[in-house]
């Protein structure tokens, strides 16, 4: 089991866990239904925690789907600048571009802005990389804001990169106020629908 990170937190940050998963699509199906048990636990762990126990029976997800399993072209912008990244709090994240993701999809070919949060200075931190963006079913089936999926550097391998869109997840803004939650940048706005990973929370907040 490997960690990774996401963070919404004002001063601080949760980890949850991701897998590696195997070919076998009743072996890949079990780790993801594993992985989002976990991340429902975490989900209420913590002084921070979003939600109540009780709450973990609004969260809602697409069935797994090895289709959303792709390789994509890890493509590095090592001349990039650091920009702050607007939150929905109003406050920004210091963030700069790792490289470019492109994928095919459906037919469709893609491509996504992957970053490094420059804010994240711990060694355990080092090889973390965040992907942020926006498709067209948010605001329909996913949350309006926008959906995350973490990465490592070390998931590079060749110049490749596996992007399971099973394991996206939702902002914590998705479930309650308070947090400061990346806003996907422009750039990682698709005009295809990923219908796979976390849905739209069924609990208003």
């Amino acid at each position: 089991m490997r960690l990774f990170l996401f963070l919404f937190l004002p001063g601080g940050a949760a980890l949850f866990p991701s897998f590696v998963f195997g070919q076998a699509s009743s072996d890949y199906t079990a780790r993801i239904l594993e992985y989002r048990k976990e991340y429902a636990l975490d989900l209420i762990q913590g002084e921070r925690a979003p939600l109540q126990a009780k709450d973990t029976a609004y969260l809602d997800f697409y069935p797994p789907d090895p289709a959303y399993r792709v390789v994509a072209d890890f493509i590095p912008t090592p001349d990039s600048e650091p920009f702050e990244m607007p939150t929905s709090s109003g406050r920004t994240k210091t963030f700069v571009q790792h490289g470019w993701l492109r994928f095919s999809l459906g037919g469709d070919t893609l491509q996504l802005a992957v970053y490094r949060n420059l804010m994240l200075t711990a060694e355990m931190y080092k090889n973390h990389l965040f992907l942020p963006f926006k498709d067209l079913s948010c605001g329909e089936t996913t949350y309006g804001g926008g959906r995350y999926l973490d990465l490592s550097t070390e998931d590079i391998v060749d110049g490749k990169i596996v992007l399971d869109f099973n394991l996206l997840y939702n902002p914590y803004c998705a479930f309650s106020d308070g947090f400061n939650c990346p806003i996907p940048p422009t750039v990682n706005r698709l005009e295809v629908a990923i219908e796979a990973g976390e849905k739209t929370f069924k609990k208003r907040h």
